[in-house]
């Protein structure tokens, strides 16, 4: 039994970290395309623009769409590349 919880411990304290865990590119992200924004499909939807992903290899382009916010949610923060001193990562863009 402490065999087993101890291994749960050590799984959940696994996971946890690896949440947190940033993953940094030495290789800056190439601009962001110029996208057409069509016709918005309804009066709530909000554009969420494209970004630049990376794969593990290379970037790759995500394009942007028209998104239902959730709930009460009406401005989406775009997500961007941030440089630091360990190289480039990605901050998640969000509802507010």
């Amino acid at each position: 039994m402490k065999k087993l919880f101890s291994t749960l411990l050590l799984g959940a304290t696994l996971a946890i970290g690896a949440a947190d865990a940033q993953v940094y590119v030495r290789i800056g992200p190439p601009p962001p395309r110029r996208e057409i924004v069509t016709v918005r499909p309804g009066p709530r939807y909000v554009w969420v623009p494209g970004y630049q992903r990376w794969d593990g290899n290379r970037y790759y382009w995500h394009a942007g769409a028209w998104v239902l916010p959730p709930g009460q949610y009406h401005h989406w923060v775009p997500g961007h590349w941030r440089d630091s001193p360990h190289g480039y990562y990605w901050v998640e863009g969000h509802w507010r």
